[in-house]
């Protein structure tokens, strides 16, 4: 007899997700604890707490430490590239030794923010380089400079391990399966105005896909207006399975394997 239905969130920011804007310093550990039981109630049993600078990174690193379901991922985020300079890069690289550091992230590329080009590229490269060395894969953000970060990638990510988070460059899906990379969809794959979205959720191979929250943002379709959480991943899960045509157990078994799979040091911890 199969046992309960076991969901993973490759991506999220618990940080962000109280639905409040946190006047100073990030939440303590004790304000998320209803939002990691909530998710362990709605039956996630691996979440990754993705890092964006330093002060994020350590904080992601200490949720890891206190609850069994969280991991994470260090790096600084494209919008935050400005502030890597080299002791806060140094203080990442030494996060990578810890235990509880699934993989360096979320790291990439956007031209959407302020950050010039170069400098978000200087420091991509730098997080490549520094996740071969600590034999970890990287979780990418890439938007308005997909071309870019799939070049980086070809140059610097030969041997890594990719996970291409928040998919959304639906038209590049060919380029990235033939690459290996894994493809992880938030909740924007559930809303039906997106449909080559939604064709490369169906269509891309089943031992490279994943499953985020990429909260606060983008929660499924029908809880849309509400602050998005690592619980509500569970909707998206319901939305592909429907598109892939499978059960909800085919589906989270295959993620799980695939999560196991794409983060190594997690290994047979995930519980």
């Amino acid at each position: 007899m199969s046992g309960p239905v076991r969901y993973a969130d490759v991506n999220t920011h618990l940080d962000l997700s109280l639905g409040e804007e946190l006047p100073t310093d990030r939440p303590t550990l004790s304000q998320v604890v209803p939002l990691v039981s909530a998710a362990t109630q709605a039956g996630v049993t691996t979440i990754i707490q993705s890092g964006r600078d330093v002060g994020s990174s350590l904080w992601a690193v200490a949720a890891a430490a206190a609850f069994p379901t969280v991991w994470a991922a260090v790096g600084f985020h494209p919008f935050q590239a400005a502030g890597a300079d080299e002791d806060a890069l140094a203080a990442i690289a030494a996060l990578t030794a810890h235990p509880r550091v699934a993989a360096v992230g979320e790291i990439g590329l956007d031209y959407r923010g302020s950050v010039p080009p170069e400098v978000q590229r200087e420091v991509f490269v730098w997080h490549l380089e520094l996740a071969d060395e600590a034999t970890l894969p990287v979780i990418v953000h890439a938007h308005q400079a997909e071309v870019d970060a799939l070049a980086f990638l070809a140059e610097h990510a030969r041997d890594l391990t990719v996970v291409l988070h928040g998919f959304s460059m639906p038209d590049c899906l060919d380029e990235v399966v033939s690459r290996g990379f894994y493809v992880s969809f938030a909740g924007d794959v559930t809303y039906h105005e997106l449909p080559a979205l939604r064709e490369a959720a169906r269509r891309v191979p089943a031992d490279l896909l994943l499953v985020e929250t990429d909260a606060p943002r983008m929660a499924p379709m029908s809880e849309r207006e509400r602050v998005n959480s690592p619980a509500q991943v569970v909707g998206t899960y319901e939305s592909l399975a429907e598109l892939r045509q499978l059960s909800l157990e085919e589906l989270a078994a295959q993620v799980e394997l695939n999560v196991r799979r794409a983060f190594p040091r997690m290994g047979a911890l995930c519980t």
